[in-house]
């Protein structure tokens, strides 16, 4: 992480739960901002799923607990909104209403605070609930019956939702007032599914398993995962594997050199893969 602070001195309250808003809230404390957690007098659920995650994601954020549904936490609250650059929420449009937070309320009262609000899907598909496996299996990037690698949508909200706090201190910075900003996770979703929307990792795609070069293979006692895709990258890698090429990136395409490929990584350990990416500058890594 950089060591430059672009938001020192900015001053963030949080009371976004799960995975989302706190892993942007890790970001946005990372950048400098002086972060703080609203929990509810039941906790974050991701203290439940993940003790150990949920004491990174909060490092170096001040935590308090407050119950919103009760005048003491309403006034706890208030009291921190006064001195407040940013809330961040992850309620549904309707909770935040019933709560006196949604933003016509809260920028009547608190002209130079800004709200980002992480929801599910934009406008009014925010009611609708939803989560991060429904809204990646959305746009293409759950194929088969497995659960996908990581929670993308909940990461990749988190990014924006920390882009939004940047605009949000711009914008504030030069206008003085505060600034609404909705972050849905529908969203998030859809553009980290560009690539496969663009068929690039489909099975078909360059880098979806059709380019010899860039695929997963065994070898003697373990995998390698193979990033040879650049030109110079494969005829690096074809050289080693005595597989002539007529065309450095066409002949990649081919089951042939598939084959050849996958029956040199085979005959090789870990070992010797590792050294010969060093040898010859291949990109690649070597799995269990």
């Amino acid at each position: 992480m950089s060591n430059h602070k672009p938001l020192r001195g900015t001053r963030i309250v949080s009371l976004a739960l799960n995975l989302p808003g706190p892993a942007a809230l890790m970001r946005l404390a990372q950048l400098g901002a002086r972060c703080t957690k609203v929990n509810p007098p039941a906790g974050d659920p991701m203290q439940h799923y993940t003790p150990e995650g949920y004491a990174q994601l909060h490092t170096g954020v001040k935590e308090v607990t407050l119950d919103l549904k009760d005048a003491k936490g309403q006034s706890g609250l208030h009291k921190l909104l006064a001195s407040t650059d940013i809330l961040l929420t992850s309620f549904r449009p309707s909770a935040l209403g019933k709560l006196g937070l949604d933003w016509k309320t809260l920028h009547k009262r608190y002209p130079g605070l800004s709200l980002i609000q992480v929801v599910g899907a934009p406008g009014p598909l925010a009611e609708i609930p939803g989560h991060d496996l429904t809204y990646q299996a959305e746009v293409g990037l759950v194929p088969g019956m497995e659960l996908p690698a990581s929670l993308f949508a909940d990461m990749g909200g988190a990014l924006m939702a920390s882009e939004a706090a940047l605009q949000a201190t711009l914008l504030q910075k030069t206008t003085g007032k505060g600034t609404l900003h909705e972050v849905a996770l529908s969203t998030a979703a859809a553009w980290l599914a560009l690539p496969r929307q663009w068929q690039m990792t489909t099975p078909k795609g360059a880098v979806g398993g059709a380019h010899a070069g860039y695929r997963i293979y065994p070898c003697k006692n373990g995998r390698v995962a193979m990033a040879a895709l650049e030109a110079h990258f494969a005829q690096r890698l074809c050289e080693a594997a005595g597989v002539k090429l007529k065309h450095p990136v066409n002949d990649l395409f081919k089951p042939a050199v598939h084959k050849a490929i996958e029956a040199f990584v085979a005959g090789k350990t870990r070992k010797e893969l590792d050294a010969l990416a060093e040898a010859r500058d291949i990109p690649l890594l070597t799995l269990k």
